[in-house]
């Protein structure tokens, strides 16, 4: 089996910032109210004119650039997304036009906040085959775009960004160590845009009543996030070997502040050890660890041979986490 490495990273941020302040001005919440409840202080809002693969391309160029690998050398791409460009053709195919690569393997996964954990072990397990050498994992999200902005409960969730990073075959020592990925669909309801499939059809309806945007029991979810997290950091470990003390840094879904300190008592894990930028960003669904693993790595806070969890949750319900041992 081949082993393959994070060799390059990349992120991109849209201009507009959505402050908590703007948040007021819209819907009937306070600054004190959403940090106090979420930790978040503000989020980024793609234009219009962009696109999720837009945000993506950006995201995917940064990240070829860090790994000095040119896009004609990637062989397949991953897109992470639940809000695409359109139902076809695929982000990924967008994305690929975009890098002006042809004939290659390319689409789109759908695991809501845990795209990218999901790509990434899928990537990993591309190049172990020994069929492809190098893979470009990119997760995108314009969730602006599925937000209903008369909902206090998720309208200050939610922001738009997108991450990327470069995978390739690797020498003995494998970066990419593992994963651990699970779902379970019976909890599906709890977190859903409820309208735009084929059970139920865009109409004046659906629109009027909100059904296209994110609908979420937030209490519900705030218990099984805490567990499905915590199971998937447990398991990973057990799995390669690992203890806690050995992890020198964990990157988790920024969904909510709350349940990231609720991972670490769970866990019994010093919060310091996790990685937090959910102030400035929200939540980016699938687009959240990408964006932090690349901010975490610019700031010089990731050394080579440091051991590096990823953790989410998100829709299905899907979770997950990847082991990595840093190889940059």
């Amino acid at each position: 089996m081949v082993n393959a490495s994070i060799i390059g990273t990349g992120a991109f941020l849209p201009d507009i910032v959505l402050t908590n302040s703007d948040m007021e001005m819209m819907v009937e919440t306070t600054d004190e109210w959403i940090i106090t409840r979420t930790g978040i202080k503000e989020r980024r809002i793609c234009p219009r004119g962009m696109a999720t693969s837009d945000l993506g391309y950006r995201a995917a160029i940064a990240a070829c650039e860090d790994a000095a690998v040119k896009p004609g050398e990637i062989d397949f791409i991953i897109a992470a997304t639940i809000t695409p460009d359109k139902f076809f053709p695929s982000t990924a195919c967008l994305i690929q036009s975009k890098l002006g690569i042809k004939n290659i393997p390319v689409f789109d996964l759908s695991a809501a906040c845990s795209g990218f954990i999901y790509g990434l072990e899928i990537a990993r397990n591309f190049i172990a085959c020994g069929t492809y050498k190098t893979g470009l994992v990119v997760a995108n999200e314009c969730m602006s775009r599925m937000t209903d902005y008369t909902d206090r409960s998720t309208c200050v969730l939610l922001g738009d960004g997108a991450g990327a990073a470069v995978v390739r075959a690797s020498g003995k020592e494998p970066g990419i160590m593992g994963s651990y990925i699970s779902a379970d669909g019976n909890y599906g309801d709890i977190l859903a845009a409820p309208a735009g499939g084929s059970y139920m059809p865009s109409s004046f309806d659906t629109v009027e009543k909100h059904l296209h945007s994110m609908k979420m029991e937030g209490a519900t979810l705030f218990k099984i996030a805490i567990l499905s997290m915590s199971e998937s950091v447990n398991k990973v470990l057990d799995n390669h070997g690992f203890k806690k003390e050995d992890v020198s840094m964990i990157i988790p879904h920024q969904a909510n502040l709350r349940i990231i300190q609720g991972v670490a008592r769970n866990l019994n894990i010093p919060v310091e050890k996790f990685y937090i930028n959910i102030e400035k960003y929200g939540n980016m669904s699938a687009a959240c660890i990408p964006v932090a693993l690349d901010e975490a790595y610019r700031k010089g806070l990731l050394k080579k041979g440091d051991l590096i969890l990823t953790v989410a949750f998100g829709g299905g319900l899907t979770w997950g986490a990847n082991l990595i041992k840093w190889t940059k």
